[in-house]
């Protein structure tokens, strides 16, 4: 797909000071985060080790092959490598997702709200292409007028990377867009693009971050308050 440059048609035509919405799909969107650790704790029983609360925090938001490096250490099955040891991940969680995740309240009428309103919305994951759509199905990829998948960037996060491409794809200005993130992994991400970054803790505290909002969660965010969040740039 190009890239744009210009703005996007919706922004350019209204004015809006929030030109685009950026979302992260695990754990923000969806109720995945217990899936992946059961699928990290099935992946490493299987090499031989056991998993622990501690070391699904320490890879909640890393992409897939980050996440085979470290249960490589961990487990010491060196004669595979970081690509293998993600394939076997994501084939046991492609199976917990095969009655579908359930989504984090308020997300779809998250969705629902931006694109009623003209909003652009791109989805911007750390999880691989193969597995985006059938994740998103209980809001459904058509829903989203972009999406950055894992292994369609140079740098995953907590690199910037996957959340400047999606607003040069959109065609808008990063520091004019609200990023939502539920670890420290995207945080830093979506921060050090330049987004005004919002933080809904999940399973992880996140630490405060000049420039970073806090919520509880999805329920009642509204277009006014979105607006407001980059009335200052």
């Amino acid at each position: 797909m190009t890239e744009p440059s210009t703005p996007h048609p919706e922004t350019a035509a209204t004015g809006r000071r929030l030109q685009a919405v950026l979302l992260d799909m695990d754990g923000t969107l969806i109720e995945s985060e217990h899936l992946w650790g059961e699928a990290e704790a099935e992946t490493v029983a299987a090499l031989g080790g056991v998993w622990t609360e501690h070391d699904h925090a320490a890879n909640i938001g890393n992409a897939a092959e980050p996440v085979g490096r470290y249960i490589i250490e961990l487990t010491g099955a060196h004669h595979l490598s970081p690509r293998e040891v993600a394939d076997l991940l994501y084939a046991r969680f492609r199976a917990k997702l095969a009655e579908g995740a359930e989504l984090r309240p308020g997300a779809k009428d998250l969705v629902r709200l931006l694109s009623a309103a003209g909003v652009p919305v791109s989805l911007v994951t750390s999880t691989e292409r193969e597995l985006v759509e059938d994740a998103i199905g209980g809001i459904g990829l058509e829903s989203f007028d972009d999406s950055v998948a894992g292994d369609e960037v140079e740098a995953n996060k907590p690199h910037p990377d996957p959340y400047l491409r999606a607003a040069r794809r959109l065609g808008v200005d990063p520091r004019r867009c609200v990023a939502f993130e539920d670890s420290v992994v995207g945080v830093t991400a979506a921060a050090d693009a330049g987004c005004v970054t919002v933080a809904v803790p999940d399973h992880v505290e996140i630490p405060p971050r000049e420039g970073v909002v806090f919520r509880d969660s999805l329920v009642g965010v509204d277009l006014e308050w979105l607006e407001s969040l980059v009335a200052g740039r």
